[in-house]
């Protein structure tokens, strides 16, 4: 392990017996922090005798590690909080010297964590308003999007580190240094610089506008992989990880990221054997990844296999439609036994349960620039709708959908395209039904109504 890393089992171990004298060190060690306080009250404690530069919150075991500028700040805050311990939530907590001289921030461990999702071309690590921040751009917009769709809201770390990530609006990283405040992984050349002014004036402003701001957490050594990721080489010392930007750029790639465990066929249960179709499982499941085959059991027509593009989809499928009602019963959705679906022997019965939708014109993700990947959302009562004709009036939409059952609750045209609106209609099950049905409408002249689920409300 780094002797830069805390160390955080010997000083448990200290904390309960003798305790050695440390030399000052500008990183401090808390001890007996209440449940329920922040990171932003940690700091609190040391802004007035100068900068904080970084924060290891221990949520877990009740401690902190907390990062001053200087030496000189460290050693005025230990010299006043000695003879009276701070208190937070009114209880003390007792401050001391660390036995480690800083709290690294390698962004050669944040690249091993999300290149789990593709190959991360360049990362930026700043401060700013004594709070850790990255940027880190992917070689497409795929990766960036399953990155941030698997690890948003995420502890990487046990007990700490609840990841906050969103969409940049920069295209592209500018690096030029590769040190351990940014790197370019495609270009070995540069030089190695201070470290202090990697990041352009123009990154600022992005970030002037973001509503809230999260404290970093390193963690305790030893790297729990998120999602059951298999752990990556090299030593298990995390990096410092705050709210992450992921910036992506629109190379074209491909659907399958490395690194995802498991297959991408589901099992789908309890399902309404009277109703239930292939296609309509196909563009269900095609709101949340490219489904490629179908298959409802012959002798089980409650049951059947979807099998997605990969794995993470497979994954978002489940998430979002595991226990969501579809004709009258609760589906469950879980990961299948089985790689791969079988399509039937020539001559094999099966009465068309059956399908192979691989090369449909009906992907929704199929571009990896669509604004599709920014745009999935849990099923809802509300229905985005797209590609109108300007022909079609409200009374038109309103009556297609309630001549499939749906009672509409409200609706309204988007004032800046008139091509997209909004419907509300009675219930989620409601929605779901109208979604299956009415996705891809012909309104005749080759136009077809887009559906998808809208996270907002009318």
């Amino acid at each position: 392990m780094s002797n830069s890393t805390p160390a955080t089992d010997n000083e448990k171990k200290k904390s309960k017996g003798s305790r050695l004298p440390c030399s000052p060190s500008r990183v401090l060690h808390i001890r007996q922090i209440p449940n329920g306080v922040t990171g932003a009250e940690v700091v609190s404690l040391g802004l007035p005798f100068g900068k904080v530069t970084n924060l290891l919150m221990l949520r877990g075991k009740g401690q902190a590690f907390l990062e001053m500028a200087s030496v000189d700040a460290a050693v005025s805050m230990v010299n006043y909080y000695t003879p009276a311990p701070p208190h937070l939530h009114n209880q003390p907590v007792y401050i001391q010297y660390s036995n480690y001289k800083e709290l690294r921030t390698d962004n050669q461990h944040n690249q091993a964590i999300f290149s789990k999702f593709g190959f991360v071309l360049k990362i930026v690590m700043f401060h700013k308003n004594n709070q850790f921040q990255a940027l880190l751009q992917y070689a497409d917009a795929t990766n960036a999007y399953y990155a941030k769709m698997s690890l948003d809201g995420h502890s990487i770390y046990s007990g700490c580190c609840t990841l906050r990530i969103d969409f940049s609006k920069l295209t592209n990283l500018t690096v030029k240094y590769n040190n351990d405040k940014s790197r370019d992984f495609t270009r070995i050349d540069l030089p190695f610089g201070d470290g202090q002014r990697t990041v352009e004036t123009s990154l600022s402003t992005p970030f002037a506008t973001q509503n809230t701001v999260f404290p970093p957490y390193t963690g305790p050594p030893g790297f729990v992989p998120p999602l059951g990721f298999h752990q990556g080489t090299g030593p298990a010392v995390p990096g410092a990880l705050g709210p992450l930007t992921v910036t992506t750029s629109a190379a074209p790639g491909h659907m399958t990221i490395p690194g995802i465990p498991g297959n991408s066929v589901l099992l789908v249960s309890n399902l309404n054997p009277e109703a239930i179709t292939p296609y309509g499982l196909f563009i269900l499941f095609g709101v949340y990844g490219d489904v490629h085959r179908v298959k409802i059991m012959f002798k089980k027509r409650g049951i059947a296999l979807v099998q997605m593009a990969d794995a993470t989809q497979a994954q978002l499928a489940i998430n979002y439609l595991n226990g969501q009602r579809l004709y009258g019963r609760v589906m469950h959705a879980t990961l299948s036994k089985y790689q791969t679906i079988q399509l039937p022997r020539e001559g094999q019965e099966d009465k068309g349960l059956t399908k192979d939708y691989s090369n449909s014109p009906l992907h929704r993700f199929k571009n990896p620039c669509s604004k599709n990947f920014q745009n999935i959302f849990p099923p809802s009562a509300t229905l985005h709708l797209s590609n109108i004709p300007p022909s079609v009036t409200v009374d038109d939409l309103k009556n297609l959908f309630t001549s499939k059952g749906s009672t509409v609750k409200g609706f309204k045209f988007f004032q800046k395209d008139c091509k997209m609106a909004l419907i509300q209609l009675g219930s989620v099950e409601e929605a779901v039904h109208a979604l299956i049905e009415l996705h891809n409408h012909d309104f005749g002249e080759n136009q077809h109504l887009r559906v998808s689920f809208s996270k907002s409300s009318i």
